[in-house]
C-alpha cells in the first residue's frame, strides 16, 4: 500500500504522516516513510535520535549515485541517460530505521517539469514506482506543500492520497485543487483528514464544506504537538489524543481501501 499525504503548507501533513507510519509499524507492517519535503522534518516528528538523523542524506543530492545509475550528471539537460535505473538496493542502503519505521529523505528536485525529465527525477520516479511491496508493506510519502507535484504527475503510482486540511476556506480551496489534479492523473482514492480541530463547530464546518471528498477523521488541536517538537519527542507517544486518533484513521483507511478493492473485484 502506497499512501501520499498532501495539503496546504502548515496544515500538519508531517504530523499525520508520522502518526500513520508508527501506527502501521506497531501493527507489524513493514513501513517505509519518505520525507519528500525540501525542508525535511519527518524524522523529528517520528522521534528519530539525532545520531540516526545525521546519517540521512537526501537521494536527490547524491550526485555520484545518480550518475552511476542513470549514466548522466545531475542537473544536465539533453543527452542520453537511463530512465529506468536500478533502485532495488536504495531503501536498505540509504535509509535509517527506528522503532520499525524505515525512513528515507527524497530531497528537492524538479520532477518531470513540462514534459521533460532529468536524471534525478528518473531516479526518484523509478524508486517509488517500481519498488515491489509485499502484502503488508506500507509506503508513506510526506509530500511538499501545495499542488505542484500533482501538476507534474509525480504521485500517480500511489494507492491512496490523504489531503490534510484545517477548518479554513483557504485550506479547503487548496484541497479542491489537489483533488481535481489528482483525478486528472487517475487518482480516485482520495480522503480528507481535518487537523487542529478545536470544537464541534469546526468539525461541522469541514463536513459541510468539504469539496466532495470523504472525511477519514479529525485530529484535535493540541499544544503538546509543539512541545513534542521542541523536546524531540515523537508525537505518537507524546500526544495521547493524536495517538488514539491516528490509530483510528490508519485502521479506517485500510478498511476503506479493502472495501473498494472488494467492490472492484
Amino acid at each position: 500500500m502506497k499512501i501520499a499525504v498532501s495539503g496546504k503548507g502548515g496544515v500538519g501533513k508531517t504530523t499525520l504522516a508520522a502518526l500513520l507510519a508508527q501506527a502501521y509499524a506497531d501493527q507489524g507492517r513493514d513501513v517505509l516513510a519518505v520525507d519528500a519535503d525540501p525542508s525535511p522534518c519527518l524524522a523529528g516528528a517520528l522521534g528519530f535520535p539525532a545520531g540516526l538523523r545525521e546519517k540521512l542524506h537526501p537521494i536527490a543530492e547524491m550526485s555520484e549515485l545518480i550518475e552511476e545509475r542513470t549514466g548522466a550528471k545531475p542537473g544536465t539537460i539533453g543527452g542520453f541517460f537511463t530512465i529506468n535505473p536500478r533502485v532495488d538496493d536504495i531503501p536498505e542502503r540509504f535509509s535509517v530505521v527506528h522503532r520499525n519505521v524505515r525512513l528515507l529523505e527524497m530531497g528537492s528536485v524538479d520532477l518531470g517539469g513540462t514534459g521533460c525529465i532529468c536524471p534525478e527525477s528518473a531516479m526518484l520516479k523509478t524508486l517509488f514506482t517500481h519498488l515491489m511491496f509485499r502484502k503488508d508493506d506500507v509506503l508513506i510519502l510526506d509530500m511538499y506543500a501545495g499542488v505542484e507535484h500533482l501538476g507534474r504527475a509525480t504521485v500517480d503510482f500511489v494507492d491512496a492520497m490523504i489531503i490534510v486540511v484545517e477548518p479554513t476556506r483557504r485550506s479547503l480551496g487548496t484541497a479542491a485543487q489537489i483533488n481535481k489534479l489528482a483525478h486528472d492523473i487517475g487518482l480516485d482514492r482520495i480522503w480528507l483528514v481535518g487537523n487542529k480541530i478545536r470544537n464541534e463547530d469546526e468539525k461541522a464546518f469541514l463536513v459541510a464544506e468539504t469539496p466532495g471528498i470523504p472525511l477519514l477523521g479529525f485530529l484535535p488541536a493540541d499544544l503538546a504537538v509543539q512541545e513534542a517538537d521542541r523536546l524531540g519527542k515523537p508525537v505518537y507517544d507524546y500526544v495521547p489524543s493524536l495517538h488514539q486518533t491516528g490509530v483510528e484513521i490508519s485502521e479506517r483507511l485500510l478498511a476503506e481501501i479493502e472495501k473498494q478493492d472488494y467492490v472492484k473485484d
